[in-house]
């Protein structure tokens, strides 16, 4: 039988591991808040353009999460590998890390905008829209999957930030991130009728990228190493 005593002078919560946890986890919190609000705003926006853009692109988003899963999951490893060296304390080892996870995330990002490029609106006609919805969602892919390699990229530099702890950071790169793709939505839509959906989150992640290695090059710079 288990028994569970409480005795004075000992603490149940450990502060400094509580602030650290809370330094970790608010700000994806905030950042998944706003998230929501502003898939609503972009909801709303994708329903002007009629319900055969809507079953298009809201197809095409679900082929889209699941093709780009290897490249999300290759940036966790990244940020694994990064927190296991920064907690060795073997801060090289972090960018070799870095340098081999961008590589693989580059060429199967290439590989994925292949895939999708070609084989978009047969992968959006499998799901049961009709043929116009089907047509749109290849478009959409045709726009949309050239932008996949920024979005590697963009997984590799994350992975890395939060695996050294810089978690608040990529939190409001990634509100940011949402915020332009808002206004480019908005106010690129006579330039690219329906197709600005792609074009604006596309260019949303060129928006992340330069934020991301800006900050990759300072965070770089102040733990000392050139990561040759």
């Amino acid at each position: 039988m288990l028994r569970f005593s409480l005795s004075r002078g000992r603490t149940l919560v450990d502060r400094k591991m509580l602030r650290e946890g809370l330094r970790l986890g608010i700000p994806p919190m905030i950042q998944s808040s706003v998230n929501a609000l502003g898939n609503m705003v972009l909801q709303n926006f994708m329903n002007g353009f009629g319900t055969q853009t809507v079953a298009a692109i809201t197809t095409a988003y679900r082929v889209d999460t699941v093709a780009l899963l290897p490249v999300v999951h290759m940036g966790t490893a990244i940020s694994t590998m990064a927190a296991q060296s920064d907690g060795a304390g073997d801060k090289k080892r972090i960018f070799r890390f870095f340098k081999a996870g961008t590589a693989l995330a580059a060429v199967i990002s290439v590989v994925l905008t292949l895939f999708v490029v070609f084989m978009g609106q047969y992968l959006v006609s499998m799901f049961g829209v009709g043929e116009e919805a089907a047509l749109i969602g290849g478009n959409f892919f045709r726009r949309f999957g050239c932008f996949y390699p920024i979005y590697g990229l963009c997984m590799a530099f994350r992975g890395a930030l939060e695996g050294i702890g810089d978690v608040a950071y990529s939190s409001v790169i990634g509100i940011v991130a949402l915020i332009s793709r808002i206004i480019m939505s908005y106010t690129l839509v006579g330039l690219w009728d329906n197709m600005v959906i792609a074009y604006a989150e596309g260019l949303s992640w060129c928006v992340m990228l330069v934020l991301y290695f800006v900050r990759f090059a300072v965070k770089r710079r102040d733990l000392g190493v050139q990561g040759r």
